[in-house]
């Protein structure tokens, strides 16, 4: 289905809704305040990914102090920003942030360039971060499509419960169609049905009273069919090699030195799962390998 045949409504309908809504109800982040700039905007966005705001927040505020730029940031070794990353999670982000940064301040004079195909040339930048560093930064008109809309639009337009496991050209294709065509507000139309996802259409116990445009959701006129797809995988983390990584390198966030292999064998019983979890962070370019058994946060 496509937005005009599910709702039967016109992709315009649903734009004044929505940003009308976002207007009274989105969150005041410091990300989306205009001191922010286009780098505070890709800070968040890469620390947003797989992680919910309560978490990025304190981490985020810190590492704007620290790196109000992105010549700051690049001038520090890459292991500071993993130290940095603390526990948000999946930090090979913290490396691809640092490697954007380098490439900002090299190629682009200090400043997070506006056109989206320099963004998406950037190291550790993909199509979603591309587009949303050229919306929510630079006010321009690319579908930014994260779990939040892929979900809004599944619902509203598609009318199923879950968007597919993975993004599809279908979606991308839906994402286009419901664009504004004024780039400030197609702009204001992706933060807008980012956040109708992140605090009303959620993944549970979804709040249709709440919603600007429940009366033309797709899903909800149509009885709200339970999800027909594959299975939809939950995260696990206790026992898994992600924990353990984990482990490892908060042992190497909170030294100042080095650290000998002894004081990394101690936070995880299992050997070979350990090891395999060390092998893995060095291999990712996490931790660094020294002479005598010991360890570090890359230099380099």
């Amino acid at each position: 289905m496509t937005a005009m045949t599910a709702t039967q409504t016109s992709p315009a309908s649903l734009h004044t809704p929505v940003i009308g809504w976002f207007e009274q109800h989105a969150r005041d982040l410091p990300w989306r305040r205009p001191e922010a700039g286009a780098w505070g905007v890709m800070v968040s966005e890469f620390m947003l990914q797989q992680t919910p705001v309560n978490r990025v927040l304190p981490v985020y505020e810190q590492w704007m102090t620290r790196w109000p730029r992105p010549a700051d940031l690049a001038a520090d070794p890459p292991g500071e920003a993993v130290r940095a990353w603390g526990r948000l999670g999946y930090p090979r982000r913290a490396l691809r942030l640092h490697g954007a940064a380098q490439a900002i301040t090299e190629r682009h004079g200090g400043d997070v360039p506006s056109e989206h195909a320099q963004l998406l040339a950037l190291p550790g930048i993909g199509e979603y971060t591309a587009a949303a560093v050229a919306s929510f930064a630079y006010g321009q008109r690319h579908a930014v499509l994260d779990t939040n809309v892929r979900r809004v639009f599944a619902r509203a337009a598609t009318g199923i419960q879950y968007p597919p496991n993975a993004t599809t050209a279908a979606e991308r294709k839906l994402a286009r169609a419901l664009l504004p065509e004024e780039d400030e507000r197609a702009a204001r139309w992706a933060a807008a049905t980012m956040e109708l996802g992140a605090l009303v259409c959620t993944a549970k116990n979804e709040d249709c009273t709440r919603c600007p445009i429940a009366s033309q959701c797709a899903w909800r006129l149509a009885g709200k069919p339970a999800h027909q797809g594959p299975p939809r995988r939950g995260q696990t983390y206790a026992g898994t090699d992600r924990q353990v990584r984990g482990r490892l390198l908060a042992v190497l966030r909170e030294a100042v030195t080095p650290v000998p292999q002894s004081a990394l064998d101690a936070v995880w019983d299992e050997p070979v799962q350990r090891a395999r979890a060390l092998d893995g962070l060095v291999s990712d370019g996490l931790v660094e390998p020294l002479a005598g058994g010991l360890y570090r946060l890359p230099l380099s």
